[in-house]
């Protein structure tokens, strides 16, 4: 039962998750030969002032 986290930069549409959860489970499913009803999609959204690189946030660039 494979389990799948996806963390990104909260503003995708509800359209965007809708397929990339469609295509990260076919992907899952094709290459570990496992049910499409077996896998597991989380999708985990943080906020700019959540993340930074090089130690500027997203939120102040």
């Amino acid at each position: 039962m494979p389990y799948v986290t996806v963390k990104m930069l909260e503003g995708r549409t509800d359209e965007q998750k809708k397929a990339l959860v469609e295509k990260v489970t076919a992907a899952v499913s094709e290459t570990v030969d496992a049910p499409k009803e077996n896998i597991t999609v989380f999708i985990e959204e943080m906020s700019k002032n959540h993340y930074a690189i090089g130690g500027v946030r997203k939120s102040d660039e």
